[in-house]
């Protein structure tokens, strides 16, 4: 055999091998990724009717042979977010089938092609909604309507203490909620300038510019006046975005947290949110609702204000890397952990 033949060969055999090596590495990833993102609960689609329209929902349940659990109902926070909050929830769900607990979840109105428009809600809406969820979960067989409570982030904070005046819940676990609507906008505002190094007098202007948009907002001023003011430069608000805003920005939790009194809450809160004012939060919960002693609240020194770990969220890398090989890492140590404890705590009380 001459010496390039026996090269050529020798060099397909290389290619060879090397594919066969690529496919088995990548076969290895798709089941790495295939057996982390698959999570000890079973998953529905439901339907429930509310105001003339349908909520498109998903129901998950504990694999644990019993025939009624109790339930966890999740209230989103800001922007168009889908049931499984683009399966970010799982984990979160995963953790609560542990401790006994069933989950249900809908897409917002306009998302993942649902009925409605979520910007033509207010808090009451939305609190309306919920309601109507959770009476939809009373009817059924598999849910112990005497153990039905709140999962709420961010904005949902507006939302939980309005659900629960509306129907009696047995809990709430409440995650980087706010208090004050202008207050944390301002203080998100500011925040973020601090993180970007910003100079004395972009701080100056920056603050200068949201005193006009919050008298735009105090005398109901109208889309077209709002850009008019801003010069043209809208900094990508909508005219949806402005009625939402419009329509929500007295929004103040205080006097609505009464309603929660006595009902076991666990507020979960971050040490470094920048929508947020944490310390404000626990401050308020704490001076409303701490007297009768339902109050538990935890704080995660590396989590941001979506409870991720800070390292994480830092890289879109990351987090895309992480969801797919270890989604139940992506928050901060102990979150998930807290929360299932907390649900299983609540059989003994």
């Amino acid at each position: 055999m001459r010496p390039k033949t026996r090269l050529r060969r020798r060099g397909l055999r290389i290619a060879v091998w090397s594919l066969v090596t690529v496919l088995v590495v990548a076969a290895g990833l798709v089941g790495v990724v295939l057996w982390q993102n698959s999570f000890g609960m079973d998953e529905q689609r439901v339907s429930i009717r509310h105001g003339g329209h349908t909520l498109n929902g998903v129901l998950t349940t504990p694999r644990d042979g019993r025939k009624s659990h109790g339930l966890v109902v999740y209230v989103h926070g800001d922007g168009p977010v889908d049931a499984t909050h683009d399966d970010g929830y799982k984990p979160i769900w995963e953790a609560n089938a542990q401790a006994g607990y069933a989950s249900l979840s809908w897409d917002k109105p306009g998302v993942a092609g649902a009925p409605g428009d979520w910007l033509d809600q207010s808090m009451d809406d939305r609190a309306d909604e919920a309601a109507a969820a959770i009476a939809w979960a009373r009817t059924r067989a598999d849910i112990d309507g005497d153990r039905v409570g709140l999962w709420g982030a961010s904005q949902a904070g507006w939302v939980l203490p309005k659900i629960a005046a509306r129907t009696p819940v047995s809990f709430v676990i409440a995650v980087s909620p706010a208090i004050n609507w202008l207050q944390q906008g301002r203080y998100n505002l500011l925040a973020e300038l601090r993180a970007e190094g910003a100079s004395p007098a972009r701080v100056t202007s920056e603050v200068a510019r949201s005193d006009s948009v919050r008298r735009l907002l105090g005398r109901h001023a109208s889309f077209e006046e709002y850009v008019r003011a801003m010069g043209g430069v809208t900094d990508g608000m909508t005219a949806g975005r402005w009625g939402f805003i419009s329509r929500n920005h007295t929004a103040d939790a205080t006097r609505d947290l009464r309603a929660l009194r006595g009902v076991p809450l666990l507020l979960t809160l971050a040490d470094h949110d920048i929508n947020v004012d944490t310390a404000d939060t626990e401050r308020v919960y704490r001076e409303v609702l701490d007297a009768g002693g339902a109050l538990a609240v935890r704080r995660y020194p590396d989590a941001t204000h979506s409870l991720l770990k800070k390292s994480i969220e830092q890289s879109d890398l990351k987090i895309t890397l992480v969801a797919l090989f270890s989604p139940r890492s992506l928050f901060a140590d102990g979150f998930l952990d807290t929360q299932r404890q907390f649900l299983g705590e609540l059989g003994r009380r």
